[in-house]
């Protein structure tokens, strides 16, 4: 089985793989620090209500964020970590917070953003430390664009100028998110993505559509040579996998949460997935947070969840089924 790091999974690895534990320096951990956006994307179902409780402002203060990250950093440095939405960007804190990210030692940090803010935003994030975005592209026309963003007029031109300058600057993925609105023109989605210079581009079809993605076989073998992450997803699809769902013969553990971890207000989740299908936290944000994951792994069986079973991702499920193979 290849090394997923290979593949562009940059923070999946057999190396991961072999050394950790619940000792082990954590890897990679997203936070969502704000549940705000500009955009009203139709699939995007939001947060689950309890997650900011009885709070008037649903975000993490700049003080929270660092105190989130000081606990991934107790021993060694977090070597990747994310941040999230709702829209970051639109933290009045975005910049402090990749600086503070930086100054604990993270090597990679990442912004996922839907691109719409100002350029110079973008730019003094790289100066302060971000060198990873994954950017929204959900199509590859101004009208379909605006009607994914939520009927925001004009949005996607800025979008586009975005990708096109950050590009050459950091490392940039776009993701696409593919529903019974736009699925008839992914391909043109993808061509138009590769010509923005993008380093690799994500195909999924969201939770409330997860159907199979039809005429992936046009793509240009220089396309999908240029996009790892991107020839994976093809291949899959070609051999009839969707990028969602676990199967029978499949890994029943995660092994992602012995040294991932994702928060969102007061609480941390399994995954982002499992966060965004509004399934229960694993518990309060606290120094235990890595003991209660531990424990979640040893009892938690994947294929009776609903939510892991239907929507686990591809990349998800292979690293776990070669941990399985790796460390049974």
């Amino acid at each position: 089985m290849e090394d997923l790091k290979e593949i562009g999974f940059y923070t999946l690895s057999n190396e991961r793989i072999k050394n950790t534990s619940e000792f082990s320096q954590m890897k990679r951990c997203e936070m969502i620090i704000t549940e705000y956006c500009n955009f009203r994307c139709p699939y995007c179902r939001g947060l689950k209500d309890t997650i900011y409780g009885n709070r008037n402002i649903k975000e993490l203060s700049l003080t929270e964020i660092k105190e989130r990250i000081d606990l991934w950093c107790v021993n060694k440095p977090l070597e990747n970590i994310r941040f999230s939405g709702g829209e970051p960007t639109l933290h009045k804190d975005i910049i402090e917070i990749v600086k503070y990210a930086k100054y604990k030692g993270v090597k990679r940090i990442a912004i996922s953003t839907n691109g719409s803010n100002k350029t110079e935003l973008y730019k003094h994030l790289i100066e302060a430390g971000c060198n990873d975005f994954s950017i929204s592209l959900d199509a590859c026309c101004a009208e379909d664009g605006d009607k994914m963003a939520g009927n925001i007029k004009d949005s996607w031109y800025k979008v586009i100028d975005n990708i096109k300058i950050l590009s050459k600057l950091t490392y940039v993925t776009v993701g696409i998110v593919l529903t019974i609105d736009n699925i008839d023109k992914t391909i043109d989605t993808i061509r138009f993505a590769h010509k923005l210079g993008v380093s690799d581009i994500r195909i999924i079809s969201a939770a409330q559509y997860n159907k199979p993605i039809p005429r992936l076989n046009e793509i240009e073998q220089e396309i999908l040579d240029t996009h790892p992450i991107l020839k994976y997803r093809v291949k899959h699809f070609s051999e009839g996998r969707n990028v969602r769902g676990i199967n029978i013969s499949d890994a029943n553990k995660c092994a992602l949460v012995l040294d991932d971890s994702v928060i969102a207000g007061d609480f941390h989740f399994p995954c982002i997935i499992y966060m965004r299908e509004k399934g229960e936290p694993i518990g309060r944000v606290s120094k235990n947070m890595r003991e209660e994951r531990v424990e979640w792994f040893k009892k938690h069986d994947c294929f009776k969840d609903d939510i892991c079973r239907k929507n686990c991702l591809d990349v998800c499920i292979d690293y776990n089924n070669k941990f399985r193979k790796l460390r049974s």
